[in-house]
C-alpha cells in the first residue's frame, strides 16, 4: 500500500521499521518538530525523523494540520491509508478522510480502557493484569473509533512502563503489517459504552511518594512512572529518583529503611527498591547504588 506515516517518539520507530520491511511504499513521514533538547539546548529530531532520514524518506513536520495548506499537501500524497502511533497532533476531518481507506491509529491499551496519551502509565498504576494494543479506524473523538484488530499480554509483576513500552512497541509494529495484510477481510468492532476510562497525561507533581500509602500502591507508582517522570522520594535532603521496586515482607514506619537492602515500609507491608538514580547521576542498580552511598537500616526516607 501507500502509506502516510505518523508519529513521533521511540515507541513509533520499530513500527516504521516494520512497514517499510513489509514493502509499504512510505509516501511521506509526519512527525512533530524538532525540539530544543540537552545541554546546549540545540533542535534535536524526533526518534522518528531521524530514523526516517536514515531510510532516505520524505519527512514533514508541520506544527498544525488546520490549515488549507497543510491539508492540501496531505491529500496530494494521494496515500491509501496513512497509520498513525503516538503522533501528538490531533487530525482534522479533512485529513481522515484524505487517505483512500482512512487513517489507522495504533494504540498501546486494550480500548475502551485507557483512551488518552498515557496508556502504559495508567494500566501499571491502576494495577491492571493485563493491556495490550488495539489497531482503530480513526475518527474525530479521542480513541472512540472502531477496534479492527486486538492483542493483549499480562503486565509482568516487576514490569515497568519502560519495559512494558518496548514490548508494546514491537507488538503494535507486528500487528498493522497483519491488519494492512487482511484489512479488507477485518470488520470493524465498535467500542462498547462500558468500561471506558482515560489515561489522563502525567503530572510530574504526582511523582513524589507517599510512603503512607499500602506498599501495592507505592511499589505500582515507583513502576508506572519509570522512567520518566520517575518517581521520587527526599533522602538527606537530596531527592532521590526511584526507578524500579518490588513488594516485600516487612513492617515498620512509613518511609523507614528495614534492611540493608533497601527495603522500605509503606503505610502497609513494604518495597524493596532494586534501582535508584541520584540528582545528577546516572541511574543504578541497588547493589552498585549502595556500594557507594550506603542506606542503614533505621533511616527515613
Amino acid at each position: 500500500m501507500r502509506i502516510i506515516f505518523m508519529g513521533t517518539p521511540d515507541f513509533s520507530v520499530p513500527v516504521l521499521d516494520a512497514l517499510v520491511t513489509a514493502g509499504h511504499e512510505i509516501a511521506a513521514v509526519y512527525c512533530q518538530p524538532p525540539r530544543p533538547a540537552g545541554r546546549g539546548k540545540k533542535d534535536r529530531p524526533s526518534p522518528v525523523q531521524a530514523r526516517a532520514e536514515v531510510l532516505g524518506l520524505t519527512v514533514r513536520h508541520p506544527t498544525s494540520l488546520k490549515t488549507p495548506e497543510a491539508q492540501a499537501e496531505f491529500a496530494a500524497l494521494k496515500a491509501d491509508i496513512a497509520v498513525v502511533v503516538a503522533y501528538g497532533l490531533i487530525l482534522p476531518q479533512a485529513v481522515l478522510d484524505a487517505p483512500v481507506k482512512g487513517c489507522l491509529n495504533i494504540h498501546a491499551s486494550l480500548l475502551p480502557r485507557w483512551r488518552g496519551a498515557a496508556p502504559i502509565h495508567r494500566a501499571i498504576m491502576a494495577g491492571d493484569a493485563e493491556t495490550g494494543v488495539c489497531i482503530m479506524q480513526m475518527e474525530a473523538g479521542l480513541d472512540t473509533g472502531p477496534v479492527l484488530l486486538r492483542e493483549a499480554t499480562p503486565i509482568g509483576e516487576e514490569e515497568t512502563t519502560e519495559q512494558l513500552h518496548d514490548r508494546l512497541s514491537a507488538m503494535g509494529a507486528a500487528l498493522i503489517v497483519t491488519a494492512l495484510a487482511r484489512l479488507d477481510a477485518l470488520v470493524p468492532e465498535p467500542q462498547p459504552d462500558e468500561g471506558v476510562t482515560y489515561a489522563t497525561k502525567i503530572d510530574k507533581a504526582e511523582a513524589r511518594i507517599d510512603w503512607a500509602l499500602p506498599a501495592v500502591e507505592v511499589d505500582r507508582k515507583i513502576r508506572g512512572l519509570s522512567p520518566f517522570p520517575g518517581a521520587w522520594c527526599d533522602f538527606e535532603g537530596e531527592r532521590l529518583k526511584l526507578l524500579a521496586s518490588c513488594l516485600a515482607p516487612g513492617a515498620g514506619a512509613p518511609g523507614e529503611v528495614l534492611d540493608d537492602a533497601l527495603t522500605v515500609a509503606c503505610g502497609e507491608g513494604a518495597v524493596q527498591l532494586t534501582r535508584l538514580q541520584r540528582a545528577g547521576k546516572g541511574a543504578q542498580d541497588a547493589d552498585v547504588f549502595l556500594r557507594g552511598r550506603p542506606v542503614p537500616a533505621g533511616t527515613r526516607l
